[in-house]
């Protein structure tokens, strides 16, 4: 369990990201790189230099990822998301989060398994794992910078509705390979695989429905607005330990269905104070959430990682940037062009593509990983090398990408 001094540990970290966040917005340094320095440096001075035991462990990350940081991430971006917009774009955001992004997450796997040629010390099991946690794509800067430069609408909902998706199938699958993998579960048929997926996937969605409609009803008799806010924490949660613990459905899913009916109905409620202070207190833990996660990463850096996994690191990144390639710029485009949907223009496709990062929960499920996986250090070196590249490189150039393409609104 977590000691005092870690707990301590982190409010100081907290406190000093607090202090460096408006300097790192000055200079135009993604935040979260410096909340990783942080976490590094402070943890290497702790540890090394006071010789002080932080009592950190994976069993630790492992409950505070899936039973606390994700529900806020996943309900928060449900809450935010534009219902009428979503529901539009439908078709694109279903294929690209989860029919496409499983093909991306096999081209992934496969290449990590086929250049990296270790089948014993990097299994076919392990090299899906890692394919999957790559897949979940969070562009909530790239969406920001397509806010101030008056991008399309239809634009920023399908990389908002993608990752939003796609998080939640990313991290159903992830679960169901991982119990496959450390011996939880046996190795099941294809047949078997589909089934089990389809029970997981759908039961969350049903308990997502029942919980986001019994919330309705307490929402629709509240006054109150704290009141209003407390009903939505205890949907979120609520949603995540019924599903997840009581029927081993799919928390996430039962979390983001929850989130969807929870912000449509949050929509009707008149008073808008009350809605604004909704928002501001999701995006508020949400926000804590992510300086939280990447924190974490930063403390569980190592040097051995970048002195030993370089070069999986860099056939990571390589794997994770064709398998976007791939199905943005063949898949999708292939089936805009037969008309399954409204035509993506060419210049959404690059966005789409090089827009398509990896951040909070691509890092949140790498510090999850048991100790008991096989090659579970090389699997989360490659995550964190994939996040460093598609922060320092992709989100960083992505404003002069989107400057050079001049998109207009639609």
């Amino acid at each position: 369990m977590l000691t005092s001094q870690a707990v301590l540990f982190f409010m100081g970290l907290l406190f000093v990201a607090v202090i460096l966040e408006p300097l790192a917005e000055k200079l135009r340094v993604p935040f979260s790189i410096v909340l990783i320095l942080l976490g590094f440096i402070g943890s290497e001075i702790v540890t090394k230099v006071f010789a002080i035991d932080t009592g950190i462990r994976w069993d630790n990350f492992q409950f505070i990822i899936f039973y606390v940081f994700l529900p806020v991430l996943i309900f928060q971006s449900a809450l935010k998301l534009d219902f009428q917009e979503l529901c539009k774009r439908a078709l694109p955001v279903f294929l690209l989060a989860l029919p496409f992004m499983l093909i991306a997450a096999l081209i992934t796997a496969s290449i990590l398994y086929l250049v990296i040629g270790h089948p014993t010390g990097f299994p076919w099991i392990t090299a899906l794992i890692a394919g999957v946690l790559l897949s979940a794509t969070d562009p909530s800067a790239v969406v920001a910078l397509l806010e101030k430069s008056n991008a399309p609408e239809s634009l920023k909902t399908l990389l908002e509705g993608e990752s939003l998706f796609n998080d939640a199938t990313a991290v159903v699958f992830f679960s169901l390979l991982l119990a496959v993998a450390t011996g939880v579960e046996v190795m099941p048929t294809w047949q078997a695989a589909f089934i089990q997926f389809s029970l997981v996937f759908f039961g969350g969605i049903t308990v997502g429905i029942v919980v986001g409609t019994i919330a309705w009803m307490a929402l629709k008799n509240s006054r109150n607005t704290y009141s209003r806010v407390l009903i939505s924490f205890l949907t979120a949660y609520g949603a995540y330990i019924v599903a997840d613990h009581l029927f081993h459905f799919s928390g996430v899913m039962a979390v983001l269905t929850a989130g969807l009916l929870f912000a449509k109905f949050n929509t009707q409620i008149e008073d808008q104070q009350s809605k604004n202070i909704m928002n501001e207190v999701w995006e508020s833990s949400a926000h804590t959430t992510e300086l939280l996660i990447f924190l974490f990463a930063g403390v569980t850096i190592t040097p051995g990682m970048f002195s030993e996994q370089w070069l999986a690191m860099l056939i990571g990144i390589m794997a994770v940037i064709v398998g976007r390639v791939s199905i943005v710029f063949v898949l999708l485009s292939l089936f805009s062009k037969l008309a399954v949907f409204e035509s993506i223009p060419l210049k959404h496709q690059v966005i789409l593509s090089w827009g398509g990062v990896r951040g909070t929960v691509t890092i949140a499920l790498a510090l999850s990983l048991p100790l008991m996986l096989e090659s579970w250090f090389t699997v989360q070196s490659i995550a964190y090398g994939v996040v460093l590249f598609t922060l320092i490189f992709q989100t960083s150039s992505m404003n002069q990408l989107i400057r050079r393409l001049k998109l207009e609104p639609a």
